[in-house]
């Protein structure tokens, strides 16, 4: 699929997604906007078309990065424990800072999210049989210890109202000085694709990369804080939203390989074309009530993933 189209699906998504909503407004509403239809268009309908793109652009982005590192196609931030993590750290600043601000809540999320994902990979080095499916099988009861932990905490201090909300991601809540923070990614996507050759050169493994004179570990490292810090600010802001991290990059090297430069803006352009179009699915399905980001990307998202493992287990045989 060339960039254009997806450009231009991008576009037509974005337009479609400002005019649904309960509050009817019509493209043709703009030569003569109300009060109250302005205020809609600028408190509620562009902010959450602009959380929408970054969301869906960062998390399909490291999780292509997340994917290069571990050299394995099926290792996501939600099958390697990052999300998890970061959400046990949400968890820990409530307790520790009862009055605790969204930056807070962010600082101490990132540190647990860089924290799980390296022991992760840590975990990764060290297993011998590295099987395509194997692997993100030991991130998810990774992530599910991590998430037990969580859990016990929660009900300890009568918090797992607040850690269910988190469980999943809605765009539902989104409103002008509620989004802000995922700008965090902004600067974060501009690093990943300056990078993108580097990760390119890591994932072929520690001594080609070595050879080649590439610090490897500090490249890996660079990539962990990438994907600890986008990690966090979207969990944060928006939940989780499933299977997103995994299945697009996954599309993209069918059709355009794994070269990170080339494929940075594809994957981008797609997770963001991607969300958008569940999410519109999401508000029309029930109209006027709506389906969460969370169900309906896990859904489908669900569907691919199935696909991508019987297509792999055929391509095995």
């Amino acid at each position: 699929m060339k960039k254009r189209y997806l450009v231009i699906a991008l576009l037509l998504l974005s337009i479609t997604s400002v005019f649904i909503g309960v509050k009817g407004i019509s493209p043709f509403d703009l030569f003569h906007l109300t009060e109250d239809q302005a205020h809609i268009l600028l408190v509620s309908r562009l902010p959450r078309l602009i959380s929408i793109v970054i969301a869906g652009v960062s998390m399909s982005v490291i999780g292509l990065i997340m994917q290069q590192l571990s050299r394995n196609k099926f290792v996501s931030p939600t099958t390697a424990g990052t999300m998890d993590s970061a959400r046990l750290g949400i968890l820990v600043a409530m307790l520790l800072f009862a009055n605790a601000t969204p930056m807070q809540k962010i600082l101490v999320a990132f540190v647990f999210s860089l924290a799980g994902t390296y022991l992760f990979m840590k975990i990764l080095d060290r297993i011998r049989f590295k099987d395509t499916i194997y692997i993100p099988l030991v991130g998810l009861m990774y992530g599910s210890v991590i998430t037990s932990i969580s859990t016990f905490f929660a009900y300890k201090y009568n918090l797992i109202q607040n850690i269910s909300s988190w469980l999943q991601g809605n765009f539902a809540t989104v409103m002008k000085g509620r989004y802000e923070l995922l700008y965090i990614s902004v600067p974060m996507l501009i690093i990943s694709y300056v990078y993108a050759n580097r990760f390119t050169i890591a994932g072929m493994g520690e001594d080609f990369a070595t050879n080649l004179g590439l610090k490897y570990r500090q490249i890996v490292n660079i990539g962990l804080v990438i994907i600890a810090v986008v990690a966090s600010v979207n969990i944060l802001s928006i939940g989780i939203i499933p299977f997103l991290g995994l299945i697009i990059p996954n599309i993209v090297s069918l059709y355009q390989g794994d070269n990170l430069k080339k494929i940075v803006p594809h994957t981008a352009l797609l997770g963001a074309v991607f969300v958008l179009f569940c999410d519109i699915l999401g508000r029309v399905v029930i109209y006027p009530y709506e389906i969460p980001i969370g169900l309906t990307v896990g859904i489908l998202g669900s569907a691919i993933f199935i696909y991508l493992l019987m297509r792999r287990k055929a391509y095995d045989v």
